[in-house]
C-alpha cells in the first residue's frame, strides 16, 4: 500500500507499507548498520526469525514496518512505527519510531529527514500526542539529525537484553 510519494534529488521514492518480498532488503539494511552487523544476518539459512517477526508485525495493526523504494520496486530505506496506548499524559497514545535506515548511498539527500517530516505527519493523523524514538549512544551524528528535526534529548534509556 502506497503511503506517500517523495521527489528527492537520488529518487523518486515511494514510501509504502512493507511486504513480506521486503524482510530479505530489510534486514541487508539493518546488517549493513556498523552497530547491528554482528546481530542481524542476511544469510538464507537465517531468515526464518525474520519471517517470523514480520508475520507478528503485519498482523498487528499498531505496526506499521516501512519499506522506502525506487522507481523499480528496489528497498531503499525503512523504518518501523509503533503506536502505544497509554494512560499517562491524558490518555494519549505515543508513536514509537525504531529501525530507521537509509542505504549509506542516498544519506545527506533529503530522505531520512522526508521519512522522519512523514513519520511524524502519521503520527498526527493516527491521534499520537507524542513522537519518540531512542538512538545508539555512540551515534552522535544521527543526534543531531534528529535534534534539527525537532527531538530534545530529554530522557536517558535504559535496556535489558534477555
Amino acid at each position: 500500500m502506497t503511503l506517500a510519494e517523495l521527489n528527492l534529488p537520488g529518487g523518486p521514492f515511494t514510501i509504502r507499507q512493507a511486504d513480506a518480498s521486503d524482510v530479505g532488503p530489510i534486514v541487508a539494511l539493518l546488517a549493513a548498520d556498523q552497530l547491528r552487523a554482528s546481530v542481524e544476518s542476511i544469510a538464507f539459512e537465517d531468515r526464518h526469525p525474520y519471517e517470523l517477526a514480520f508475520q507478528a508485525i503485519d498482523a498487528d495493526p499498531a505496526q506499521l514496518l516501512v519499506a522506502v523504494v525506487t522507481t523499480e520496486n528496489e528497498v531503499v530505506a525503512t523504518m518501523q512505527l509503533t503506536f502505544i496506548p497509554g494512560l499517562a499524559r491524558a490518555g494519549a497514545t505515543r508513536m514509537q519510531i525504531e529501525a530507521v535506515r537509509v542505504r549509506s548511498s542516498l544519506r545527506s539527500n533529503g530522505l531520512g529527514g522526508a521519512m522522519i517530516t512523514w513519520a511524524i505527519a502519521e503520527g498526527r493523523r493516527r491521534g499520537a500526542k507524542l513522537v519518540q524514538l531512542t538512538s545508539d549512544g555512540s551515534r552522535v551524528a544521527a543526534h543531531r539529525f534528529y535534534e534539527r528535526l525537532g527531538f530534545e534529548p530529554s530522557h536517558v534509556g535504559f535496556k535489558l537484553s534477555l
